[in-house]
């Protein structure tokens, strides 16, 4: 995932926002500005070179584990920068700003979905987290904030804005493909057969349940109450499961973004 998403996301930079000469959001768009600025390397080389105080600081705050993945993202991304040529042709300055967003976006999405990071603001936002409490979203916005601010004043001011609208594509698209790959649902069910239920959901969904008691506010009868976590696939096939059992089943459906743990996916530890 980390390859393959950093390769995503240098095939937006690459194709799309250099050839428009975009400013994307974070040290990428340092890169790109410094090199707009006739700084006399490419933009993949410069980024890395930003990167080499960033993860040597690091060291002393982040687990080894997650500097490791991280690197790896950004020595991929570099390479392919230098090795990869090609232009995806968009030639309408707004549709570039668009596409090129929800390319980066995937991309860094994908990267993001592992115990690493895209190296970069990632890591000076994970410290500022660690250590004063300060939300990665409040890092990545001052930052961008500052950044364009900069560029409004050396570039066209139609680019810088079609810059800030890629930037917000992606973080848009970011957060939309990492909801792809997390979100969840919860699902409480209430039924006379709760045993029968959950006998099935395991046989049928290979997936496991948990027992609530409670009890019902008007009758005082005791109930068992049945909670699963599943995905958007199986929801339809869980909800047959259940009304085959009982027709009169209560059937409660609740979205969640992150479930973390047993089968599901790792804490990420920074």
């Amino acid at each position: 995932m980390i390859i393959i998403g950093s390769c995503i996301c240098v095939l937006g930079l690459k194709g799309i926002a250099e050839p428009h000469h975009f400013v994307p959001g974070g040290m990428f768009g340092v890169a790109f500005f410094a090199y707009y600025l006739s700084v006399p390397l490419n933009p993949g080389l410069i980024y890395a070179l930003i990167n080499i105080p960033l993860f040597i600081i690091a060291r002393f705050y982040i687990s080894g584990r997650f500097i490791l993945y991280s690197l790896l993202a950004m020595i991929t991304a570099s390479l392919v920068y230098q090795v990869v040529h090609v232009n995806f042709g968009i030639e309408n300055q707004l549709y570039a700003a668009v596409a090129g967003g929800v390319v980066t976006g995937a991309g860094g999405g994908m990267v993001l979905r592992s115990l690493g990071s895209n190296g970069g603001l990632d890591i000076i936002a994970v410290i500022l987290f660690q250590k004063f409490n300060i939300g990665l979203g409040k890092v990545y916005f001052i930052f961008n904030l500052v950044l364009y601010a900069f560029c409004f004043f050396f570039l066209n001011t139609d680019l810088v804005i079609a810059s800030i609208i890629m930037a917000f594509v992606a973080s848009a698209s970011l957060e939309s493909s990492l909801a792809m790959f997390n979100q969840r649902k919860v699902v409480f069910i209430i039924s006379t057969c709760p045993q029968d239920i959950a006998d099935d959901i395991i046989a049928k969904l290979s997936i496991s349940s948990t027992f609530i008691e409670g009890s019902g506010a008007f009758s005082r009868s005791p109930k068992q109450i049945l909670m699963t976590v599943i995905n958007n696939v199986q929801l339809k096939r869980l909800e047959e499961i259940v009304f085959l059992k009982d027709d009169q089943a209560l059937f409660i459906v609740e979205n969640t973004f992150n479930v973390i743990g047993s089968s599901f996916s790792k804490r990420k530890i920074y």
